[in-house]
């Protein structure tokens, strides 16, 4: 009974995290600038590839397997956010700005 719960529970955390990267691909391909496109990805990566990892976790028990899911979860959480910020940061460096919407016109 234990072990069915651990299966619906990790099928559900790779499900809503499936559904996370789709959401995310399509909000990469319909924002307008490059800055909300890496906001979309940001959100995305975070959230939908941890619940992935987390719904494996679960899955595959608490083993050697699931000590490498951590490890490979830590760094996705750091290293987005910091790949993020830089890729930020470069495009602020050489001079594109955020496009600016007003009343649902471009200016």
């Amino acid at each position: 009974m234990l072990e069915t719960i651990q299966i619906i529970i990790a099928y559900i955390l790779l499900i809503i995290g499936s559904l996370f990267l789709l959401i995310g691909a399509v909000g990469l391909i319909r924002m307008p600038d490059v800055f909300t496109r890496m906001h979309a990805v940001s959100v995305m990566e975070s959230t939908g590839a941890s619940l992935i990892i987390i719904g494996l976790i679960i899955y595959s028990g608490f083993n050697s397997v699931s000590l490498k899911l951590i490890v490979i979860l830590l760094a996705v959480i750091f290293i987005s956010s910091v790949a993020t910020h830089a890729l930020a940061r470069a495009c602020i460096h050489d001079g594109i700005k955020p496009l600016k919407i007003s009343r649902g016109k471009e200016q």
